[in-house]
């Protein structure tokens, strides 16, 4: 045992392939002084690294997931641990196979090669599965096996040649202290540590040791079954490791891979099993390692049967038999994916929990980044920690979402799935009165949001062929045409919209503009009652959000984001708040609720309700102000998402109730309709061509690129401002652009519409990237009802951003054709916005 330092620069807990990488590319990066403390022995202390599968399948539909995997597969083979054997996904139903063209459009996006091939390719390159079971295979060759406990070994002995790591095996955390805080010490069984910086990488269990400092990692334990079976004579003759493909037979949710002599099957369709971090088993209790549990044979049984199926002519040979069987513990998290990042209850510590195998060198690196940069070069937006707020970082929502993700990993899962489990748990004023209208509810950042009302089925009748259909059920699910009746009503008469999901928080005190100059772009120090549209940047210039300011007082200004992004939004201005206490930040998003009204009508149903003057003059565009309604106080915005007159109505939360119903019979005479968040988030948005963040607008992306950047630069240093100064006085080497299709026949002559993810490609098939090696992909896709099209977004290099401009889209399988509609921020619909600003 190595005795840790008395002080360190980073101490990072965990020596899994995780916190190998991150102490490797933290010395890269020139810090000295890091500590790497396991409470296991080396070069295998017992956590998941050890008994993990090891194999890489690179295609994922998550650009950010694909990326970072891409990235450790090139260190892997950088570090000679990386062994190439090609990988074969198969399909057993026709589902599946429309899966499949879902993944070969993936993987043309992301630059992955792929491969559709027909059942007899996937016997002949798997000589011994039944191929009467197959309809299709998704060949990928650069599918390998790899070693991350041999990886781990040479980046911690590079970075100890580098003099700056410390290693101590068989050393176990007792401690995490804190002050003010902020993490201050780490205590363990051989001495404390004097530090500022701790990265929690210890997998299965980084919740236990969180809490030592007072914060959550929302993930759980959760088992996954493996068994070896051998010894089988076709492989055992081989006499390697691996020489013939790995097999994801996707529809049974398992996986086949040779392993040496033996063929290893691995489940995912069990049921789930769920642990609790101090349950695990210590060193010296388990009798294999602390993650590799006593195997449940009840619970694989099934899965034995279809691999028996798949692979009977091997799996029955005289002699073999289960030589290895285990239960091994995994982290699962609510959405699966990672926990990266600053962890918001705490400065100083790092999350670093949640990853795979397959990712675990490519987070080494960008959470490297991140710690000495202030930002990775990917975008991170779906792995940061910051993401989940409260209730979604409790056990009860962790353990909710884990049981019903497992079985989803291997699963068909839709880009507008909703969860199940664990709803109904932040409910708007509004919710009875949108219950008993039928609302169809989807749940964001655990707020239920009408997506649309079925109460307004009778507009299809109405607006009739102006309402988009889509015949094919994989387009239609999660969709309603109801929602484009929904946007017509709108744009003929008026809507309300429940936007009570938005995250607020207020900015007081005398140092509270000087506060908020510092982190965004436009100029804050504008009149009491003026809106203030802003991207904020990123230390490298890109997004890290966009939102919405406005100037209460002098000294008070609130602050609106997407409920998406709130916790994100809420964490990074918590960590920027100056010391001294001149700003004070404070959420307020449980005490407001906000009602949008927009459409022709907008202005005509506010005066019914308001003694105030809402008029064109009496009431500008881009104002708030305080009026009242039916006697309840609200807030009103003279400000529009979806493109036409309107406001939004913040209120009291106890009086939101009282402000629906008066704006609801107000607004009978005057036709007034509910609509949902798909003709607010969607259809009204696209038609705008407004951007989105995590769609549009993210790190890689800068303000040039995505038509955001402002008039003038105010004088004021502002984070990413250097880095803002340089797009701007650069050509971009891309630019945001509105696509519409041209043709929607599929390969059967189907309608098919796109839904977002899809590779924009040249009219000949050929992949789009910029000159920074950015793909062209749809960031977003949706119906223009008012227009009668189906809009894309897609950021285009420049030689390709020119409106007339013909490319294509290729959407399961098949290549639509589309025009370049607009390049750059005017829209198609109102393009002079004289609707919004009558």
């Amino acid at each position: 045992m190595t005795t840790p330092p008395d002080r360190a620069d980073v101490v990072v807990i965990g020596a899994g392939i995780v916190g190998n990488s991150l102490a490797h590319h933290l010395a890269e990066r020139g810090l000295r002084g890091i500590v790497l403390l396991d409470k296991g022995p080396l070069p295998d202390p017992g956590g998941s690294t050890g008994h993990a599968s090891n194999f890489i399948f690179p295609v994922d539909h998550s650009q950010e997931i694909t990326a970072l995997t891409l990235d450790s597969m090139r260190q892997y083979e950088k570090f000679g641990t990386l062994t190439t054997c090609g990988g074969i996904e198969i399909a057993r139903t026709p589902e599946r196979v429309d899966e499949l063209d879902r993944r070969m459009s993936s993987a043309l996006a992301w630059g992955v090669a792929a491969e559709l091939i027909s059942r007899d390719e996937v016997a002949r390159r798997v000589p011994f599965l039944d191929p009467s079971l197959v309809l299709r295979g998704f060949w990928t060759p650069s599918v390998a096996v790899v070693d991350p406990l041999r990886t781990g070994a040479l980046m911690r002995e590079r970075a100890q040649e580098l003099g700056a790591l410390t290693v101590c095996a068989n050393t176990e955390v007792l401690g995490i202290d804190t002050d003010a805080g902020h993490v201050t010490r780490v205590r363990t069984d051989a001495g404390d540590i004097e530090t500022g910086t701790v990265v929690v990488a210890c997998g299965v269990w980084s919740p236990r040791i969180a809490r030592m400092a007072g914060a959550h990692i929302p993930l759980t334990p959760a088992v996954h079954q493996m068994i070896d079976v051998g010894p089988i004579p076709e492989l055992e003759r081989t006499r390697t490791e691996i020489a013939y493909p790995i097999v994801r037979d996707m529809d049974a949710l398992m996986y086949e891979r040779q392993s040496g002599p033996d063929l290893e099957i691995g489940s995912y369709a069990h049921r789930p099993i769920l642990h609790e971090p101090g349950d695990i088993p210590s060193l010296a209790t388990a009798a294999l390692s602390p993650t590799q549990l006593p195997f449940t044979e009840e619970d694989f049984d099934p899965q034995l049967e279809q691999a028996l199926e798949l692979f009977g002519e091997i799996l029955s040979r005289p002699g073999a038999g289960i030589r290895h069987a285990i239960n091994g513990l995994l982290s699962l998290t609510p959405d699966g994916a990672p926990l990266l990042g600053p962890v918001p209850e705490v400065g100083g510590l790092w999350s670093a929990a949640a990853v795979w195998i397959k990712e675990g060198p490519g987070v080494g690196r960008v959470l490297a980044q991140w710690m000495t940069d202030g930002v990775a070069e990917i975008d991170l937006h779906g792995a940061d920690i910051a993401r989940f707020g409260p209730h979604q970082r409790t056990p009860a929502h962790v353990r909710a979402r884990t049981s019903e993700g497992f079985n989803k990993i291997y699963g068909i899962v839709h880009p507008r799935e909703q969860w199940s489990s664990d709803r109904d748990r932040r409910l708007s004023p509004f919710h009875a009165a949108e219950v008993d209208l039928g609302a169809v509810f989807f749940e964001v950042g655990g707020w239920e949001r009408p997506q649309w009302y079925e109460s307004n089925r009778g507009l299809l009748d109405e607006f009739g062929d102006r309402v988009g259909q889509r015949p094919h059920e994989w387009d239609a699910r999660w969709w309603s045409p109801i929602i484009d009746a929904e946007h017509l009503a709108m744009r003929e008469r008026v809507a309300m919209i429940d936007l009570s999901a938005f995250t607020q928080f207020e900015v007081t005190g005398p140092g509270a503009c000087e506060y908020l100059q510092g982190l965004v772009v436009a100029n804050v120090d504008r009149p009491v009652g003026r809106m203030i549209y802003t991207p904020v940047l990123a230390p490298n210039g890109g997004f890290r959000s966009d939102l919405t300011i406005v100037r209460l007082a002098d000294d008070r200004f609130r602050v609106i984001t997407g409920a998406a992004d709130g916790p994100r939004d809420l964490a990074w201005f918590t960590e920027h708040l100056p010391a001294g206490g001149t700003a004070v930040l404070t959420e307020v998003t449980s005490a407001v609720c906000t009602v949008g009204v927009w459409g022709p009508r907008a202005r005509d149903l506010l005066a019914a309700v308001t003694t105030d003057d809402v008029s064109a003059d009496g009431f500008p565009f881009g104002h708030a102000r305080p009026i009242t309604i039916d006697g309840v106080p609200v807030l009103a915005l003279r400000v529009s998402y979806v493109g036409d007159l309107g406001w939004e109505l913040h209120a009291p939360f106890e009086q939101g109730r009282r402000l629906w119903d008066a704006l609801w019979a107000a607004g009978r005479p005057l036709g007034v309709v509910p609509a949902g968040i798909g003709v607010y988030g969607t259809t009204g948005r696209l038609e705008k061509g407004y951007r989105l963040m995590g769609a549009e607008l993210d790190s890689e992306h800068d303000p040039v690129e995505a038509g955001l950047a402002l008039p003038r630069v105010k004088p004021h240093d502002f984070v990413g401002k250097a880095a803002y100064l340089r797009a701007r006085e650069q050509a971009p080497a891309a630019t945001l652009c509105t696509l519409v299709v041209d043709d929607h026949a599929g390969a059967d002559g189907t309608r098919r519409v796109p839904q977002g993810g899809e590779p924009v490609i040249t009219l000949d098939g050929a992949r789009i990237v910029d000159r920074k090696g950015r793909p062209s992909v749809v960031t977003t896709a949706g119906a223009a009802p008012s227009l009668g099209r189906h809009l894309l977004m897609a950021y285009l290099p420049p030689e390709r951003a020119e409106e007339g401009t013909r490319l294509a889209v290729r959407y399961m399988g098949h290549d639509h054709p589309v025009t370049v509609a607009r390049a750059g921020r005017t829209p198609l619909f109102d393009p002079d916005d004289t609707r919004m600003r009558r």
